[in-house]
């Protein structure tokens, strides 16, 4: 995967192996390979230099792919997920909260692509080499419904359908709070932390985000809490939580993104419940939804 943008202003000034570490979501070391091995470029101009201060107005390009390039995926038939419907080109997976979506750094086995590869072999060679088949992510947090491609011929189509946002996902979330209005659109721009790398936050240099939402049910105990349906115009990662965050009303069960008690939910709850799209090769429509898992909807009952 090829990251491409504008170095944010707070960064300008710190040295190239920070910016990198922070932009790729890397460790500080795995940022010093990339950058020694060429793989970073500032305005068209690879720099190898880790102790580099970046510039203002510089564009940084860093090809991550090589990241996990050492890592030999392999087939798990024990991965957990559900098919909800399969053809030829495409497949649409359950997936549980819990299962990280496509190896990487901590998360070298026991990944959704691992079990994919046990179901699908042929799916190896399609798309990246480090994520065959994955053309969009759920957080490990996250449960719901994904689009999976089988084959070449579907994967870039269904690259660009979700680069043009034509592709409708609807998910399910029980957030801290009674919302103002009943529905809504959070349109605030997201990036990086400058703090916690690890992090996303609204920046006013970060990338356009819209979360469009409507409250489903208000409830009063054993907290204030809102049963929201929200749609994805853009998908920035962790948008909703960060949205939600935003608008002080932060998704129940978020540990990373929330302070509250979250009541004994030993998970977030937020699902993906819809997708909608046209499928790339036979040009239908075709929707798919979700039912909440068991632990979210038994947790849902205490509520009043």
């Amino acid at each position: 995967m090829v990251i491409a943008e504008k170095i944010p202003e707070p960064l300008v000034g710190e040295r190239l192996d920070r910016v990198v570490s922070m932009i790729a979501f890397c460790s500080r070391a795995q940022s010093v390979s990339l950058i020694e091995s060429g793989k970073v470029e500032l305005s068209g101009k690879v720099v190898t230099s880790k102790s580099y201060k970046v510039q203002m107005n510089q564009k940084i390009v860093i090809d991550e792919g090589q990241l996990n390039l050492d890592l030999e995926l392999q087939a798990d038939g024990d991965v957990d997920f559900r098919v909800v419907w399969e053809d030829d080109d495409i497949v649409i997976v359950d997936k549980p909260s819990g299962v990280v979506v496509h190896p990487g750094t901590g998360n070298e086995r026991g990944t959704l692509v691992n079990g994919l590869l046990a179901r699908y072999p042929g799916i190896s060679t399609v798309g990246q080499p480090e994520r065959p088949g994955i053309v969009h992510r759920l957080d490990k947090s996250t449960s719901g419904l994904m689009i999976v491609a089988k084959t070449e011929r579907a994967f870039q189509p269904l690259v660009e359908m979700m680069a043009g946002h034509l592709v409708t996902r609807m998910y399910v979330a029980l957030v801290f709070g009674n919302l103002e209005a009943s529905r809504g659109i959070i349109d605030a721009p997201i990036g990086r932390s400058l703090t916690r790398s690890t992090q996303m936050a609204l920046s006013s240099s970060g990338k356009e985000a819209i979360t469009n939402y409507e409250v489903k049910a208000c409830f009063t105990t054993p907290v204030k809490a809102s049963l929201v349906e929200l749609r994805l115009e853009t998908g920035r990662t962790h948008q909703i939580r960060v949205h939600m965050r935003a608008v002080g009303h932060p998704v129940v069960g978020d540990e990373v993104y929330s302070k509250q008690n979250s009541c004994g939910l030993e998970r977030i709850f937020l699902h993906s419940s819809a997708l909608s799209l046209i499928h790339p090769i036979t040009g239908k429509e075709i929707s798919f939804t979700s039912e909440l898992p068991k632990v979210l909807s038994d947790y849902l009952k205490a509520f009043n």
